[in-house]
């Protein structure tokens, strides 16, 4: 089986956030994906196998499977136009256990289709300024997945360093960050944070931008965005708010392919 690296949300190598795409030729067993994900050992590595007309599509971590991820979906839709499985005309029909997932390519951008997570407006959890080590926190929403925090300014943002154990004792799963962009050509920026599922840091996150989306859309009064993640690594994404559905694009580039003989 042929297996890559891909940086994803960017067109610059050893940027954006590296993800794992394996081209199955059949089904293989949930310890043996796992395995994969876990020799790869990055945030993601995704899994596509044919079905029918589209594409079934999961996503693992280096410890446990996940339900939605962007970076490794755009990668996946990367690879299958640069193997000419699909042609730039293309859209790709992706089944995955968050539902069908859309992915079409414009120019050197992929825009994906994902679902909106609007999460609910929250009080700030009591312990979450010794978590993040910061009193700048402007505001905070959160579902049964993610806490999204709002600081006063990037300059806190990209300075926080939090503290990861304590962090693992948040009933969420992950935490995004964000503030307004100290940079025109952003409109908001975020971190985004998942220590309970193996990733202290991820460097780009599409699944964030599907809560940060709404989010900025009812702080801003618009529904379209150019959105920078300020990790070491950094990304760019272009987000659009399209009634329950939010649009992410971005770029990639793949780093190396590989011949999978496990």
């Amino acid at each position: 089986m042929k297996i890559f690296t891909v940086d994803a949300f960017t067109e610059v190598p050893f940027h954006g956030n590296p993800a794992g795409v394996c081209l199955l030729e059949d089904r293989q067993d949930d310890t043996w994906l796992g395995s994969v994900a876990a020799e790869m050992n990055l945030s993601e590595t995704a899994f596509v196998l044919r079905a029918g007309k589209g594409w079934r599509l999961r996503w693992f971590t280096p410890t446990t499977e996940v339900p939605l991820c962007g970076h490794a979906t755009l990668s996946a839709a990367h690879v299958l136009r640069e193997v000419g499985t699909v042609s730039d005309a293309d859209t790709i029909q992706f089944f995955t256990d968050s539902g069908e997932l859309r992915a079409r390519f414009d120019g050197d951008w992929i825009e994906l289709d994902f679902p909106a997570r609007p999460a609910e407006e929250c009080a700030i959890p009591s312990h979450l300024e010794s978590i993040l080590g910061t009193h700048a926190i402007t505001g905070t929403a959160t579902d049964e997945e993610h806490l999204v925090v709002e600081l006063e300014s990037a300059r806190v943002l990209r300075a926080l360093s939090p503290d990861y154990t304590e962090m693992l004792q948040l009933p969420e799963s992950g935490v995004i960050l964000t503030s307004p962009s100290d940079d025109d050509s952003y409109d908001f920026l975020s971190r985004f944070f998942a220590p309970k599922i193996g990733i202290n840091e991820d460097p780009v996150t599409g699944v964030g931008h599907c809560y940060l989306t709404p989010y900025w859309s009812e702080r801003l009064g618009k529904k379209e965005f150019v959105a920078y993640q300020a990790s070491a690594r950094g990304g760019a994404v272009r987000c659009a708010l399209r009634g329950e559905r939010v649009h992410l694009s971005g770029k990639a580039v793949t780093i190396f392919s590989a011949t999978l003989h496990a």
